[in-house]
């Protein structure tokens, strides 16, 4: 049997992980009738939050995408602010988010020009980083906007030694007047993955396809960790976060001092 194998176009492969519209349409479609609870892993983050800096006020959430934890966050908290690079899922957040500022901005590097009491990168967008200076430069993005005193939170994706390589995910979702099927495979090479994905989408304008292809990268704990040391936060792997979280890691941290880096 011949290895199945495949190289990286950084410009042209990794540009393919922002959302077009095509995904952007069905995307709470496909994980709200998943079972994902953006309420609860919400909640979940207020309370890690809160544990660490009780004065917390201000929710700053970076992929935000179509905004589903910045529903509930904006209840949490009196002033929150999202994040996003797509244009369609940005687009999404702002309008089921009015009075919300939803900003243009891409993880790597941001500036707002404000701080918040805490901020998060949930649901593994860190995973599209690049390589270690991507991941460095996105922990180092949003830890800028923490204020002294606040919380940094980062959902990692996979770790290099926790990854099932050839995995293969189908999911069929419904709603009133349209159906959406999903079928995908991931492949490892080295500590980079492309996960390639192909929707079926029936609705009252007919049947159509189409694919979409993400290139992801395996980071170790140790990377994860140095990356918010170098940020100016002394981190903790949270191994467990509950039956909310679905059991996900997540890297917290405070900001001691008032250095932004």
């Amino acid at each position: 049997m011949t290895a199945l194998a495949f190289t990286i176009d950084n410009d042209a492969d990794r540009d393919a992980n922002v959302y077009d519209d095509e995904i952007s349409e069905i995307y709470d479609l496909l994980y709200l009738r998943r079972g994902k609870d953006y309420a609860k892993e919400a909640d979940v983050v207020t309370s890690l939050v809160r544990e660490r800096a009780p004065h917390a006020d201000s929710f700053l959430d970076v992929a935000c995408g179509t905004g589903e934890h910045l529903r509930t966050l904006r209840e949490r908290f009196s002033r929150v602010a999202g994040v996003e690079l797509s244009p369609g899922m940005r687009a999404r957040a702002q309008a089921k988010l009015p009075g919300v500022p939803v900003h243009p901005g891409d993880i790597r590097d941001f500036r707002l020009g404000w701080r918040f009491d805490a901020v998060s990168s949930l649901f593994g967008t860190v995973g599209y980083m690049a390589d270690t200076d991507e991941l460095d430069a996105a922990v180092a993005s949003m830890g800028r906007h923490v204020a002294p005193g606040g919380v940094l939170i980062v959902e990692p994706w996979y770790f290099k030694d926790g990854f099932v390589d050839g995995h293969i995910g189908d999911d069929v979702v419904r709603e009133e007047g349209r159906t959406v099927a999903r079928v995908a495979k991931s492949v490892r090479v080295g500590d980079t993955v492309r996960r390639q994905a192909h929707f079926l989408v029936a609705d009252g304008d007919g049947v159509r396809s189409f694919g979409h292809t993400q290139v992801m990268t395996l980071f170790s704990r140790q990377e994860y960790a140095a990356a918010f040391e170098r940020a100016g936060f002394t981190p903790t792997c949270l191994e467990e976060t509950g039956a909310m979280l679905d059991g996900r890691r997540l890297f917290i941290g405070v900001r001691q001092d008032g250095t932004a880096r």
